[in-house]
């Protein structure tokens, strides 16, 4: 699915851009704080409607600017497809071959991309939260129908949180708990079959690059060998005192494991910025193959914090894949591809192809 074009208008340091991406491995080059990240920032709004970095829409309008606008071409197949967004205090706009289109999950749709930046780690060393977006990323696109899925599982959330939050008994709450366990447990059912399918690849891709045993445990958010419904009449008054449901896959996460050790909290920043690379690498594997369409992989600086060996076994596994890669460095002789890329240069607001 390679990014044919891109133009940037008024985000972040830029003013007007555009480039034309290779089909396979582009570098971008350029000084640090030179606006490297910030390409990539533009090309990750345009598949998931925020930034990577955590970023509000005010810090990433150019200063003095309503809005930011971004604009990318897109091969699908033998079609190529127009995806847009624009933002600003009035809020995100998206058009997709140039009709209004429903936000974050039609970019996602078009041009499914994933990242792997300074902060990967944080796949492995942080909270649950990341991990359960990453398993939803891939049953998004690996599930039919996981989005509606999603969203009627988060409204019979919000329902039940509602009506604990105004203190309702046991007999008041049965309708609420009705509807968000049998929610619950068609969006769990989902995650167990993406799992199922990429779980090969995680470890495999993670013995490669880490070379030792890799593995994970599932956790669904709620005891094991319980019903959600004996899980949710157990908690109920912790859930009452909290005006929360403490139960369920908002609750789920991913216990990983190298070498038998708990990798959140025994293994070093390198080895789990590898382990992550490896869950990232094998969900774009996951989802290449169910969409039988080649992704979009990102990679910010993928040397930092990594050695010439482990560096090489990571590029290794990334051309394997077989993805548009677009990738950021400082110097031009930095060893990241095997074969020469398409090289762009970025500094002082100006992007531009290299050589």
């Amino acid at each position: 699915m390679p990014l044919k074009y891109l133009s940037i208008s008024d985000f972040r340091c830029f003013g007007s851009v555009e480039i034309e991406p290779g089909p396979r491995n582009n570098l971008i080059l350029g000084p640090n704080a030179s606006g490297k990240t910030s390409v990539l920032e533009a090309i990750a709004y345009l598949g998931r409607g925020r930034s990577f970095r955590g970023a509000p829409t005010s810090g990433l309008i150019r200063h003095g600017a309503a809005a930011f606008v971004l604009l990318g071409r897109v091969r699908q197949g033998r079609r190529t497809q127009t995806v847009g967004v624009r933002n600003s205090s009035a809020g995100l706009e998206v058009h997709i071959n140039g009709e209004p289109a429903s936000g974050a999950a039609a970019l996602a749709e078009v041009l499914p991309l994933q990242i792997i930046d300074p902060e990967i780690h944080k796949l492995v060393a942080g909270g649950p939260e990341e991990r359960r977006r990453y398993l939803d990323w891939m049953a998004f696109h690996v599930e039919h129908g996981y989005l509606g899925l999603w969203r009627r599982f988060r409204r019979a959330l919000r329902q039940r949180n509602a009506a604990l939050r105004e203190g309702a008994g046991p007999d008041e709450l049965v309708p609420w708990d009705r509807e968000f366990c049998l929610a619950a447990d068609e969006l769990d059912a989902a995650r167990e079959r993406v799992l199922a399918l990429a779980g090969a690849a995680m470890e495999g891709t993670g013995e490669r690059l880490l070379g030792g045993s890799v593995g994970f445990e599932y956790r669904r958010g709620w005891i094991a060998g319980k019903s959600l419904q004996e899980a949710l009449d157990g908690g109920l008054e912790r859930d009452r005192q909290l005006g929360a449901t403490q139960a369920g896959p908002q609750r789920a996460d991913l216990r990983l494991l190298y070498d038998e050790r708990q990798a959140q909290r025994l293994i070093s920043r390198g080895q789990q910025k590898l382990l992550a690379c490896s869950m990232v690498l094998a969900a774009a594997e996951t989802v290449q193959t169910a969409v039988n369409q080649r992704l979009l992989l990102l990679l910010d600086d993928p040397a930092a914090e990594l050695d010439a060996g482990s560096l090489r076994r990571l590029m290794t596994a990334v051309s394997s894949l077989g993805c548009q890669v677009i990738a950021t460095a400082l110097h031009p002789d930095d060893r990241i591809f095997d074969d020469p890329p398409a090289l762009f240069h970025v500094e002082q607001g100006q992007l531009r192809p290299a050589g």
